[in-house]
C-alpha cells in the first residue's frame, strides 16, 4: 500500500466516477483502474461496487476512503510543518472566506498581503461558513475568515475586527429621512430583506430583527448581498448591509439610500480561523495581524 493509492481511492469516493477521479488525479482512466483494483487484492476485501453507470463504494470502501483522508490530511501537515520551518512566508495558504464578506475584504486584504508576505502563494475558496469548518476539519483549506461566535472546539479563533451594519431602503421610504439617528427601535414592526438559508448573514439579520421586534418579508430570500441591493432599489423593500459592502470599490447604486445606526451600531465580529493542531498557528497569527492593520476609516460607515 502506498499513499498515491490512498489519494486514488479519495478521488474515487469524492467523485465516484473512474474518469472524473482519474483526471482529478492527472492519471489516465485504466491506471486508476488498475491501481484501486491492487489495493483491493491487497487488503483482501471489495472497495468498489461497479456498475454501469456510476461507482458506488462499499461500507468497507467508504470507511477505508474517510480513514485514507485523514492520513492524507496528516502528510500535508508533516509538509507544511517542514516548509514552514524553511521559510514561513513561503508556501501556500488556502484560505477560505464566505460570499457576504469575500467580494468587499478581499479588494483590500489582498493588496496588502502580497506586499507583506511577496513569496506567499494565496489560494482563495469562497464557501457558505458551514462548508468552510467542514473543509478546515478535513485540513482542504489551512485558515478561514468567519463570523464568529462558531461553537467549534477544534478550532481557533483570533478575532480581527467588528464591522457594523447600515439599512439600506429606497430613497422615498420614510427612513431615509433620517441620516446618523436610526434606533433599533425604528424597524419594529417593518419587515426586511434577507438572504436564504445558509448564510450567516442571514442569522445575524434574523437576530436583529428579533431585538428590533422586525419581520422578514415573506415571499423573498436573495442569494447575495447585490441582489438584496438590487432589490431595495427596485422598491421591493429595505434590508442590512455590512459596511465593508458600501465602501469603494463597491459603487453606489440609485435609490438606495443608506443610513447609519446611532449609538452603537448592530455588527457581526470577524475573526480568522483554524485548526488548533495546525503548525502554521505562530505564521497565521502574524497574517491576523496584517489584517488587523486595514485602514480603521473601512470600518466606519460614513454614509453622508
Amino acid at each position: 500500500m502506498n499513499l498515491r493509492d490512498l489519494q486514488y481511492l479519495v478521488a474515487l469516493a469524492e467523485h465516484r466516477h473512474f474518469g472524473r477521479a482519474a483526471e482529478a488525479s492527472f492519471v489516465s482512466q485504466p491506471t486508476l483502474s488498475t491501481q484501486i483494483k491492487k489495493l483491493e487484492d491487497e487488503l483482501g476485501v471489495a472497495l468498489v461496487e461497479r456498475t454501469p453507470r456510476k461507482v458506488l463504494l462499499t461500507e468497507t470502501g467508504r470507511e477505508i476512503a474517510r480513514r485514507a483522508k485523514g492520513v492524507l490530511s496528516e502528510i500535508d501537515e508533516i509538509k507544511a510543518i517542514a516548509q514552514r520551518t524553511r521559510d514561513p512566508e513561503s508556501g501556500t495558504l488556502r484560505l477560505g472566506i464566505f460570499p457576504t464578506l469575500g467580494p468587499y475584504l478581499l479588494p483590500h486584504l489582498v493588496p496588502l498581503v502580497r506586499s507583506q508576505f511577496p513569496r506567499l502563494e494565496l489560494l482563495l475558496v469562497e464557501e457558505k461558513t458551514e462548508q468552510i469548518i467542514r473543509m478546515l476539519r478535513e485540513g482542504s483549506l489551512d485558515v478561514g475568515i468567519l463570523a464568529l461566535p462558531l461553537h467549534e472546539d477544534s478550532l481557533h479563533e483570533e478575532f480581527l475586527f467588528e464591522e457594523p451594519f447600515v439599512l439600506a431602503v429606497p430613497d422615498a421610504h420614510p427612513l431615509a429621512q433620517k441620516q446618523r439617528g436610526l434606533k433599533l427601535a425604528d424597524l419594529e414592526d417593518q419587515n426586511l430583506l434577507l438572504l436564504e438559508d445558509g448564510h450567516c448573514m442571514r442569522d445575524q439579520a434574523l437576530e436583529v430583527c428579533h431585538m428590533a421586534g422586525a419581520g422578514e418579508k415573506a415571499g423573498f430570500r436573495a442569494t447575495s448581498l447585490e441582489t438584496l441591493r438590487q432589490m431595495v432599489a427596485a422598491n421591493v423593500g429595505m434590508t442590512l448591509l455590512p459596511t465593508l459592502a458600501i465602501k469603494p470599490p463597491v459603487p453606489r447604486t440609485d435609490n438606495v439610500h443608506l443610513i447609519e445606526f446611532a449609538g452603537h451600531p448592530p455588527s457581526r465580529r470577524i475573526a480568522l480561523v483554524w485548526r488548533k493542531s495546525s503548525s502554521m498557528s505562530a505564521f497565521l497569527k502574524r497574517f491576523a495581524d496584517v489584517i488587523r492593520s486595514l485602514p480603521a476609516d473601512l470600518l466606519k460607515p460614513q454614509v453622508a
